[in-house]
This record gives structure tokens, C-alpha cells and sequence, in this order.
């Protein structure tokens, strides 16, 4: 292997806060030259529950100094139980990304907070480890998010184009890749999060599995309709949004599953509406993130963008280490000084480094 290329350990935890993903790729910051093993380990309901409490948060507080310990402790214990499992010493690694937990994405003023103690988890695992990625793209004036989109053009070299890639984690956000490479990104809407909020108030149950909730009900249109028309979807990129500016709210009242089928049908209509913003029309849509193991929300997502629609397994990608093996590839793009983020995927006001290196 060329000296070039960097084994490197992405790290993500998503709005959802569902656990802690860790992936390796062997990348010198535009090539990927071999995939790695990946893991999930999910959080504890107390780790979630002390996670949560710091949402929204501008300012430290007791809430927010206990969220990001808990967040760094399970980065670590994330990393070690990979390790152990797959018989890969963290220490002989080149680079960790670390993404850290988002509890407030506010970019429209100038603000993002991803939690999570960079210095200790380098200290920790012995290997260096790079965060707080998306700051100075904020800093300039750029939405922070999404950051993927120059991973997924690296994935997406040798596929027909143009193409979308979708990533539907609590909130969706979708990559806009033109035929000569061209960029464009943002978030389309609300993704697994109001589903995911409304499985939990009405039903019991952290999501709703395989999609069965919706499955089973009726989607309310009028309400449907009017959701559609909900400002944000009107917007020009870029734009990026919280994952409380959406909420399940507009489906009180109904019953538990047809909230749930209404809710889904929502975040389909959101990724069809995105399209409107596409300098042309893409020949697929390819589906990552948790929204990809539910199968109402993929039938949901065909009809509403009478696309062709496939999950990023069927491109022999791996869907759900995807972002965790993103955040590799930009600790590595931040060790190399290579730009994270562009005008067409934030609206930087020109291509941006960023990041922060940490040595143990």
C-alpha cells in the first residue's frame, strides 16, 4: 500500500442517538482503497437519556458538560470493543475522525456544538484523533452540514450520472452529484427523527421496525399536503437544518399508526421536493442511513420521486458504516489540508479546511 494512504477510524453518532458507528478505510483523502471492518454498538437508555437532556443547549451547563463525558466515554468504549472484536489494536491506527454528538446546529447564527472531548479520546485510545469538523465552515458564514457529500463523489466515481445520495438519520439530508463531478448538498427535511419521536410517545417503542407502524395505516393527504408546504422546502440551498425544526406535532390526533404512516410518507415527500433544486434531473436515488432498513419508507420514497430507488447495499456500499467511514475520510482530508466543505454543499464562501488534530 502506498505510503499515501492512512488507516483511518471514523467515528459517528447521529441526531438519532442511537449508539456509536466506527468503521476503517484505508484513504489517502480522495481515493478509498480498502473498506475495513465496521461496528455498531448501541447506547445504553440512560447514555441516551443524559445525551438528549443537552439538546438545544447554547451555552455550558451541568447538562452539557454530563452529555459530552458520556459521549466521550461510549466514543471509547466504541473503539475498544471494534478493537477487541476485530483483533485491530486502536494504538496501531494512523487517524481517528470523530464527529461527536450534535446537540444544536443553529448555522443561520453563526453556531453548531458537536460535544465530545477531542484531547481525552486521543489520550484514551493512544492515536490521533481529529474533530470539531464543521466549525469553520460555520465560522464563514457556511451551514456546517452536510459534510459527506465529498465522501459520497469519492464512492460514486464510477457510477452513471447525475445521481442522489440519500442519507436519512434523525434528520435527511441528500448529495447532488452532477455528470462532471459537481456538487451539491443539503438537507432535504425531517428524517427518522418525528417517526422516531412518535413511535416513542404513542407506541412504546424507540422506532418503528421495518417500517410496520406505517405499513399498517392510512396517510392522512390533507395533512400531508400541508406539510408540503412548509417554508423550508421553498428554500434555495444551501440550507441545513436542527433536528428539532421538524417535529411530529403535526400528526396529533390521529391514531398510532396512521401518525406513523402520515409521519413517513412526510420525510418521503421531503427528498421528493429536494429534487426542485437539482441543476438536472438524477438517473437514481441511492439510500443510506437507518431510513434504508425501513421498507414503507423506501416504497414511500419511489413513489414520491417516481425515481429509481435503491439502498446503498445494492451498490455494494456499506449503508450503515457509510457516515462513520465518512468521518475517516475527513480527518484525513483534514490532516492533508483538503477541503471538507464547498460552496455547493454549504454555501461556504469558498472551498473550506477544518477541523482539529489531537495528540495523544
Amino acid at each position: 500500500m502506498a505510503s499515501s494512504f492512512l488507516r483511518a477510524l471514523g467515528l459517528m453518532s447521529g441526531t438519532s442517538v442511537d449508539g456509536v458507528d466506527v468503521a476503517l478505510i484505508e484513504t489517502d483523502g480522495e481515493r478509498v482503497a480498502a473498506f475495513g471492518p465496521a461496528l455498531t454498538v448501541p447506547y445504553p437508555d440512560e447514555a441516551r437519556r443524559v445525551i438528549r437532556a443537552a439538546f438545544g443547549a447554547t451555552v455550558e451547563t451541568e447538562a452539557t458538560r454530563a452529555a459530552e463525558q458520556v459521549v466521550t466515554r461510549m466514543h471509547v468504549a466504541a473503539v475498544r470493543a471494534w478493537a477487541a472484536k476485530t483483533g485491530i489494536a486502536a494504538d496501531t491506527l494512523d487517524l481517528v475522525g470523530f464527529h461527536g454528538q450534535t446537540i444544536t446546529h443553529q448555522p443561520d447564527r453563526g453556531f453548531t456544538w458537536q460535544i465530545g472531548d477531542g484531547a481525552a479520546l486521543a489520550q484514551a485510545l493512544g492515536v490521533r484523533v481529529v474533530n470539531d469538523l464543521r466549525r469553520d465552515d460555520v465560522a464563514a458564514g457556511g451551514q456546517g452540514a452536510p459534510l459527506v457529500p465529498v465522501y459520497h463523489a469519492a464512492l460514486a466515481a464510477d457510477l452513471t450520472r447525475p445521481l442522489a445520495v440519500v442519507n436519512i438519520g434523525g434528520v435527511g439530508n441528500v448529495t447532488w452529484i452532477g455528470a462532471d463531478g459537481a456538487l451539491l448538498a443539503f438537507d432535504t427535511g425531517p428524517g427518522n427523527g418525528p417517526i422516531d419521536d412518535w413511535c416513542a410517545r404513542r407506541a412504546g417503542q424507540r422506532y418503528d421496525k421495518d417500517g410496520a407502524l406505517a405499513a399498517a395505516g392510512e396517510v392522512d393527504r390533507g395533512r400531508l399536503d400541508r406539510f408540503a408546504e412548509h417554508r423550508f422546502f421553498a428554500r434555495v440551498p444551501p440550507k441545513s437544518l436542527d433536528r428539532g425544526d421538524f417535529n411530529d406535532a403535526w400528526a396529533e390526533g390521529l391514531s398510532v399508526v396512521d401518525g406513523a404512516a402520515t409521519l413517513t410518507r412526510g420525510t418521503a415527500r421531503a427528498i421528493a421536493l429536494a429534487a426542485k433544486h437539482f441543476p438536472a434531473p438524477v438517473s437514481q436515488w441511492v439510500i443510506s442511513g437507518g431510513g434504508a432498513r425501513n421498507p414503507t419508507l423506501l416504497r414511500a420514497i419511489a413513489e414520491e420521486t417516481r425515481g429509481k430507488v435503491m439502498t446503498a447495499e445494492d451498490l455494494g456500499w456499506d449503508g450503515d458504516a457509510l457516515e462513520a467511514q465518512a468521518f475517516a475520510f475527513l480527518a484525513v482530508r483534514s490532516l492533508r489540508g483538503l477541503p471538507l466543505t464547498f460552496p455547493g454543499t454549504t454555501g461556504a464562501p469558498r472551498p473550506m479546511t477544518g477541523g482539529r488534530l489531537n495528540v495523544p
